[in-house]
């Protein structure tokens, strides 16, 4: 016996195409049967990943279907800790000029956000989550964004959010006014948070 099912997909970053099954040697047939074991699962049509116990992270499957993808909102708030709620969705933004129809998936759980070409940019950076390089909207490109969705997220959540935010030692009050005037929500970062900056 070769190498285990599951190195094969780590080999591939944890999703593997209908091809590249193939090439290692799992026909139409083969697949099948992993798929009634319920040893693998199709993500999208031509997409598997494998679906062992330990296969508990999202985020190859995430970063090989949205490559473009920037984690945000509540995503990005679990990820900095200024949440207690894990989100029941992965909040990922991607250009507004983006297909939609792509994000039509039955795992994981993804909710886009279609942003504006000039926005999309503004402070992404690379984290790192379940040893994958990812990217994520910065602190005060969530926070901004926090605040400009105010009314779509819950009261306790977006309460919370802003108090960790103050309390976080590696904010940086000026990328997030340079940001808010870029976003046009400067007047609701100086109300919320003008008394603590």
């Amino acid at each position: 016996m070769g190498e285990s099912l599951k190195a094969v997909f780590d080999r591939y970053g944890g999703l593997m195409r209908t091809a590249e099954l193939k090439k290692e040697g799992f026909y139409y047939k083969k697949i099948q049967h992993l798929l009634e074991e319920g040893e693998i699962e199709q993500v999208r049509r031509g997409y598997y990943q494998y679906s062992g116990e330990d296969s508990f992270s999202d985020i190859p499957t995430i970063t090989t279907l949205f490559p473009d993808g920037v984690i945000c909102m509540e995503s990005a708030l679990d990820y900095y800790g200024y949440t207690d709620r894990t989100p029941a969705a992965w909040h990922l933004a991607v250009d507004n000029k983006s297909t939609r129809t792509r994000f039509y998936i039955d795992y994981p759980i993804v909710k886009p956000h279609f942003i504006r070409s000039d926005r999309y940019k503004v402070g992404i950076e690379e984290a790192e989550i379940d040893g994958k390089p990812v990217k994520i909207y910065d602190r005060e490109r969530t926070i901004c964004d926090l605040l400009l969705h105010r009314n779509k997220v819950d009261g306790e959540v977006f309460n919370v959010a802003i108090q960790r935010y103050v309390q976080d030692p590696k904010k940086v009050e000026a990328r997030l006014m340079k940001y808010a005037k870029l976003l046009h929500v400067e007047k609701k970062v100086r109300e919320v948070l003008g008394v603590w900056l």
